[in-house]
């Protein structure tokens, strides 16, 4: 799993939707996430640290989670089907841990709400992210490149703790 904050909400220049960006750590990767428009909104909301006068459902949400003595451990967006992103809620009161499923929008105004951190399967990034520095991504791949061609089949031995006369 890849931990990813919110990078922020872009709105598709085509049809027009509002996509949340994921970004990792290294912001060389993000992860484009098609939404709505009330589920952009609970997204900014938390983004921006607005309070509305009374509490909409993700703030209520946040607000059961902690009275009841819960904690969001954390968000995990676990699948793609079908261009559909699948999500769960991890959460923990004491040492009882539940999942539910969740809209992946839902999971992360959430995870926004209760400072959570939002987590993401090495597959659904290898499937759907989209590459932020290309430069750095080649740069990279012709580092790794180079290495693999001063590499000498010893090394490889001597490395795995063999010596040659070993193998």
């Amino acid at each position: 799993m890849i931990e990813m904050r919110v990078a922020g909400i872009a709105i598709d220049a085509v049809n027009r939707s509002p996509i949340v960006l994921l970004k990792d750590g290294t912001e060389r990767r993000a992860l484009p996430i098609y939404i709505n428009q009330d589920q952009a909104k609970a997204i900014i909301s938390a983004l921006e640290h607005q309070k509305p006068p009374r509490p909409l459902t993700h703030d209520l949400m946040a607000n059961m989670i902690e009275v009841w003595g819960m904690a969001l451990d954390r968000v995990v967006i676990h699948s793609i089907q079908d261009g559909t992103f699948y999500a769960i809620l991890s959460l923990r009161q004491g040492e009882v841990k539940k999942e539910l499923d969740a809209r992946p929008s839902d999971a992360i105004a959430i995870a926004l709400r209760t400072n959570s951190p939002i987590w993401v399967m090495e597959e659904v990034i290898a499937d759907a992210s989209i590459p932020v520095d290309r430069d750095a991504d080649e740069a990279e791949q012709r580092a790794f490149k180079e290495f693999l061609s001063t590499l000498r089949p010893e090394d490889l031995i001597q490395g795995k703790g063999f010596s040659a006369g070993e193998a």
